[in-house]
């Protein structure tokens, strides 16, 4: 059985995942609608992504004897402006979940809950590339700058992104 306040925490970070699902999701309707149908795809994927990560501790909680407990998600804004832009707020998103990610972590190695930490390492993981996958399209977009070419070639890349191959099980 988890510990009421590791159940509550890792039911905070359910909420952080599909939260940060809900803004990709606000993203990719916002890049649709500004006719970046390539960036929308990498959004879409990216929202996917985190319903997983929401789900993979939704099952761990109920594998653990503790219960799941949703709130409601907040209407997501999306910055206007260039791609890049978005793409801030979308860094600005997954190192928000990084930071609660190690939040979580850290209360589950006080506790001494060492299932718990165990389960947690592929989250750390996982932040470190989803950081790293982000920075790298802003690096690239900041080499594009003004150039539309090259702009509308990054979202042409971007839209060919599949799912992962790795669902989030170990």
């Amino acid at each position: 059985m988890l510990p009421d306040r590791l159940s509550e925490a890792i039911n905070k970070q359910i909420h952080h995942e599909l939260q940060s699902a809900y803004t990709y999701l606000a993203m990719s309707a916002h890049f649709e609608n500004e006719g970046f149908d390539g960036f929308a795809h990498w959004m879409e994927m990216q929202h996917s992504e985190e319903m997983m990560h929401a789900m993979k501790l939704f099952r761990y909680v109920h594998e653990r004897g503790a219960r799941v407990k949703l709130v409601a998600l907040e209407a997501p804004e999306v910055r206007q402006g260039k791609p890049i832009v978005v793409f801030e707020q979308a860094l600005e998103t997954e190192k928000a979940n990084t930071s609660a990610i190690h939040e979580l972590y850290s209360i589950a190695n006080e506790l001494k809950d060492y299932a718990t930490v165990s389960h947690l390492k592929w989250f750390l993981d996982e932040q470190v590339e989803e950081e790293n996958s982000i920075e790298t399209i802003l690096a690239h977009m900041r080499i594009a700058g003004e150039d539309p070419s090259a702009l509308l070639l990054l979202n042409q890349q971007l839209g060919q992104r599949t799912p992962e191959a790795d669902d989030g099980e170990e």
